[in-house]
Parts: C-alpha cells; sequence; structure tokens
C-alpha cells in the first residue's frame, strides 16, 4: 500500500437504490402518490379522458379531474 492510502481501491457503491440520498432512492420518495376517493361518482366518464396508472392502480384523467372505476361506475379521486 502506498504511503497515505486507507484503501487499496475505491468502496463506494455509486446509485444503490437503498441508499437515503442515492438519486433512485429520492427518486422513488418523490413520485409516491396517495389516491383519496371522493363522495362525487359518474355513471360515464367525459370525453376526451385519458387512461393512465398511479402506483399501479388504473385511474382516467380527464383534464384536471381524475377518475377510477368502482362498482360499474367512476368515482372522483385525488391524487395527493
Amino acid at each position: 500500500m502506498p504511503f497515505g492510502s486507507f484503501v487499496s481501491e475505491a468502496q463506494a457503491v455509486v446509485g444503490r437504490p437503498a441508499t437515503p440520498g442515492s438519486v433512485a432512492g429520492v427518486a422513488r420518495r418523490t413520485t409516491r402518490r396517495v389516491i383519496r376517493r371522493s363522495a362525487v361518482y359518474v355513471a360515464a366518464l367525459p370525453a376526451g379522458c385519458v387512461r393512465t396508472s398511479v402506483n399501479g392502480v388504473v385511474i382516467w384523467r380527464c383534464g384536471g379531474v381524475y377518475y377510477q372505476p368502482y362498482d360499474g361506475r367512476y368515482v372522483v379521486v385525488y391524487i395527493d
């Protein structure tokens, strides 16, 4: 070992997802969303809705309103 060296090779693990400071860990924590159901139900979606997924749950985005299929109809949901 050369004088002043503590390790013979780099020991850092860059980008490991489980570490709190890693880019993947930060992105995962900031992209988690909570879907909350409202008490507003509709029988059919408005025109122009786009199917999407939040945390593996299928929802429909219609303009700025989100709907989730529920018991043969759709409930307005809020995404936090």
